[in-house]
């Protein structure tokens, strides 16, 4: 049923943002150089690596690493960059992942494949035998303002009370955090 709802989901977001997905792809290429999209390994089920493409907003070169963990985040991102960030457009592209499977609309946020530590705690936790997700129960308690055990704590809290009408109430708080920029590193 989650699989059924996220292939219909992600076929009418893409049909519908089809026309802001390709402006946001042109505004990336015409205001900085390198590709439109950037793509990151992420951990996905079974802490399988797949790659996760995003629309760039850092520049080219920039290491590959959770935003916190760079010196001067500012200083990296493209002129469009935060932009990106505080409306989460550069998040559209993984439409593709969640209608390739490997990733859902609602789950824990795929980590970084350098994110041992993250990587570790959900393992021992049980989080890794579920779909990545889009956005989760963790995004719309903090987002990037979570340390790690306490957005790990959130993925197991999503992992008992899962389901359709949960998933629905995620995506609205989603839709709400979203509208509000709230919770976003920059």
């Amino acid at each position: 049923m989650k699989r059924v709802f996220d292939l219909l989901l992600a076929l009418l977001a893409s049909f519908l943002l089809l026309v802001p997905i390709v402006w946001v792809a042109l505004l990336v290429k015409f205001t900085s150089k390198g590709p439109a999209l950037y793509w990151s390994d992420r951990v996905g089920k079974n802490n399988v690596i797949f790659k996760m493409p995003k629309f760039r907003s850092m520049k080219t070169g920039t290491p590959a690493v959770a935003t916190h963990l760079l010196p001067d985040p500012k200083s990296v991102l493209t002129p469009i960059g935060d932009f990106l960030r505080k409306s989460s457009l550069d998040e559209l592209p993984q439409l593709w992942c969640i209608l390739k499977g490997d990733m859902s609309f609602v789950g824990p946020r795929p980590a970084l494949f350098n994110q041992d530590d993250l990587i570790a705690l959900r393992t021992a936790k049980g989080i890794e035998k579920f779909m990545p997700g889009l956005t989760g129960w963790a995004q719309v308690n903090g987002r990037d303002e979570l340390p790690i055990p306490q957005k790990v704590a959130l993925d197991v809290e999503y992992a008992d009370k899962q389901g359709f009408w949960f998933d629905l109430r995620i995506l609205w708080l989603t839709f709400l955090k979203v509208v509000k920029s709230d919770g976003v590193s920059h």
